[in-house]
Order: C-alpha cells, then sequence, then structure tokens
C-alpha cells in the first residue's frame, strides 16, 4: 500500500474550487465559549488557533445557532436579528499563518433545547421523545408553521452571510443527530401534511438553496447528514441515500457522514462491532453513497490509525477523515501523523460501566478537555473525569469513579 503519509497529505479540490491542503479534518464538537451573549469568547478563537498551529487541513466549527431564542446548550455561539460580522472576526483570524480551513457548522436544535433553555420549542410537528430517560429533559414541541419555517430558512442564509463576511471560509449547514433539519428528515418527527411534511426533504435543501445563494459559488457548502437515525419507522438508509443524491445536484461542495440521535447516539461510539474493526462507524454507507454521487464525501467516527485512514482514502470510499473527540485531547494530532509519528486517534474518556452515565461523561469530559486547551492548559485525565462526573448530574461521582474501567 501507498505511504499513508502521502495519501493523507494529498490536497483535495472542491467543486466550487476551494482546495483543502490534505485529507485529515475536525469534525463538529460543541465548545461551549460562548459568552453571555452567545458571541464568540477569547478562548473560543485560542481553541482553534491552537488547533488550527496542531496541523489540521479543515475545522468545522461546533454548532452556531442561527436563533439566538433556540439553544442547543447554554453557551452556544448564536447568530442575532442583525448580525455584525466584525463579532466573528477574531475566531476567523484564529487560523492565520497556517494552511487550515475554518468552516462555519449553522444549527438550529428544534425540539432539541433542552427543558431549561426552552419552556416550548419548535419542531416539524407537536411530537414529544419517545424515548421516557430523554423526554424528562425537553420539553414538549410545538409545530412549526409555514411562515416560521420560512423564516428559519431565512436565518441560515443571513448567518451564512455573516461568516463568510467575517473571514470564515466555508459553511456547514448540521442535517444530523435530530435538530431541527434532521427532524423535517424523520417520519417519526415530521408528521405535516404540507409542502414540508409530502416532501421531507424539501426544508433542507430550501436550506441549501439559500445559503448558496447568500454566499456565492465559490464558497464551500457542506452539509453533514445522517445515514440512518437508526430509530425503527425513522429517517433510514434508502431513503437518505436519495437525499445524498438530491444534494449532489444541489451543488453542495462536500457532504459529512453521520448517523443517530439523541435516542440513539450511534454517532457516539455504538456502530456494529464488524464495521468499528474497519474503524469507520460509517464507511459501508459513504461506499454506497459514492455509488450515486460524486460530492465528495466525509466520514467522521472510529478512525484510530493513519494505516487504517490511508486505506480507507485508498478504497475510493471517501475523501476526507473527520476526526473529533480525539483533538480535545491530542490537538497536534493531524501534524503528527502527517509527520509519520506512531499515535492513535485515541478519545481517552474514562468509562463507568453505566451506559447512561457513560452518555453524560463523554460530553461533558470532552467539553472540560476543549476548555483546558482554550486556556492554555494540558488534559487533566483523573480531576476532570470527577468533574465531569459531578457537572453530569450523577449522585455519586467519587464512587462512580472508583467504578471507571481503564
Amino acid at each position: 500500500m501507498t505511504d499513508p503519509r502521502d495519501l493523507l497529505a494529498e490536497p483535495l479540490k472542491l467543486r466550487c474550487g476551494a482546495v483543502l491542503p490534505h485529507r485529515l479534518a475536525k469534525s463538529a464538537l460543541s465548545e461551549q465559549l460562548g459568552d453571555r451573549r452567545n458571541a464568540p469568547s477569547a478562548e473560543l478563537a485560542q481553541l482553534y488557533r491552537t488547533w488550527a498551529r496542531g496541523g489540521a487541513g479543515l475545522l468545522v466549527t461546533g454548532n452556531v445557532m442561527v436563533d439566538p431564542t433556540a439553544l442547543g446548550e447554554p453557551r452556544n455561539v448564536a447568530v442575532p436579528d442583525e448580525p455584525d460580522p466584525a463579532a466573528y472576526r477574531s475566531w476567523a483570524q484564529s487560523v492565520d499563518g497556517t494552511d487550515a480551513q475554518l468552516w462555519v457548522q449553522l444549527n438550529h436544535p428544534g425540539r432539541q433545547s433542552p427543558r431549561y433553555l426552552s419552556r416550548q420549542p419548535v419542531a416539524p410537528s407537536a411530537v414529544p421523545f419517545g424515548d421516557r430517560g430523554v423526554r424528562t429533559a425537553f420539553a414538549a414541541p410545538r409545530a412549526l408553521t409555514g411562515d416560521e419555517i420560512e423564516a428559519v430558512v431565512a436565518r441560515f442564509a443571513l448567518s451564512a452571510r455573516t461568516f463568510v463576511d467575517a473571514g470564515f471560509a466555508g459553511i456547514q449547514i448540521h442535517g444530523a443527530h435530530g435538530y431541527l433539519i434532521s427532524q423535517f428528515l424523520s417520519p417519526l418527527v415530521n408528521r405535516r401534511d404540507d409542502e414540508w411534511g409530502r416532501d421531507r426533504s424539501r426544508f433542507l435543501l430550501e436550506v441549501v438553496r439559500a445559503v448558496r445563494e447568500a454566499v456565492g459559488d465559490r464558497v464551500p457548502v457542506s452539509v453533514k447528514l445522517n445515514s440512518a437515525d437508526f430509530q425503527r419507522g425513522g429517517f433510514e438508509e434508502d431513503e437518505s441515500l436519495r437525499v445524498v443524491r438530491a444534494l449532489g445536484e444541489a451543488g453542495i461542495d462536500l457532504l459529512e457522514i453521520s448517523g443517530g440521535t439523541y435516542e440513539r447516539a450511534v454517532m457516539m461510539g455504538s456502530g456494529r462491532a464488524s464495521t468499528q474493526r474497519r474503524e469507520a462507524y460509517f464507511l459501508d454507507y459513504a461506499t454506497k453513497a459514492r455509488q450515486i454521487s460524486d460530492v465528495a464525501l466525509m466520514v467522521t467516527g472510529g478512525f484510530t490509525t493513519a494505516a487504517g485512514m490511508a486505506e480507507a482514502l485508498e478504497s475510493g470510499a471517501l475523501d476526507v477523515i473527520g476526526i473529533g473527540r480525539p483533538f480535545t485531547v491530542d490537538p497536534g494530532l493531524p501534524g503528527r501523523l502527517l509527520a509519520g509519528e506512531d499515535v492513535r486517534a485515541e478519545r481517552r474518556c474514562p468509562r463507568t460501566g453505566i451506559r447512561l452515565a457513560d452518555s453524560l461523561l463523554e460530553i461533558q469530559w470532552h467539553t472540560q478537555q476543549m476548555h483546558r486547551v482554550a486556556a492554555g492548559k494540558p488534559v487533566d485525565l483523573k480531576r476532570g473525569a470527577l468533574r465531569a462526573f459531578a457537572q453530569a448530574g450523577l449522585s455519586d461521582p467519587l464512587n462512580a469513579f472508583r467504578r471507571v474501567r481503564a
């Protein structure tokens, strides 16, 4: 096989003409580093400055909310009604002096806005979560009106234009993980009988059209899409592949493949063992997507070694390797992989053996590590884990920590 470094280091030219310097990308992670007004903090810019100098070719931000009244977490960056591009300029400039491209990920949580942030979130239809445990954290949503749907589409376009004017190199539209676009795609949540329900892909395609019109033909536009929701009766693979075809025809430049929702968090690492052995949870799906569209593909999840990454690239199933939580543990990971060092992309999060506890811990622990990197501090494994248990709401974090297995 070709030297893995050669495959990882190869530039990629996108449809719009933009060129990624190599094939290693940081996938979106929710940083929770906005200030009290949901504007980017100085720490957020510092975090991306560190990652850019660590050698990433593409950095995709955590989900920036297009509506400040609809947040997924309390410290999300969110775009106000009358945004000023200058508010985001220092964040855009964090990659200056490197080859990295910085793309903003735009999102709307829909019904996935926690109870303490939204007393009544919105969704395509007034459908609460089916999972009892998840339902306790999220209030029942109300259905969006047709005018409100069009207003949300407009907010995606306004946000995209604002970030491009601020100096960001590209846009990613978050259409996965059970957020609003994903909700429109799901027959479990979208039970509308109007034009937004008869064609469940319409909302996503309208957002893509509006964003493209707002930023022009030379700015990369990407979509993050579920291969499936992994819920019975939900958004399934065959329908997802039809959406892939439509997105290619709509002219997007890069499709990132993921999967799952808060109720079935496959994106957190619960894929099938056979797929995990191939070091990419969604690689099989990418192979099918390649057969129906020539849009560049990015797969995130499960890659651990340079050899495994290079093998996936050499197979032709994908074009970009997405890495997420390992960046919080090793900000210089891509540079080390490109230099040929014998390193692994590992998340290293402690485990309790309790599924719900581990899900909460996974999110909180990696968020804490990002905050440490943003503050110029080293990763703190044990004490960071203890704080994560406490902040995740576990009743006895010290006892739980004693149950952590290696």
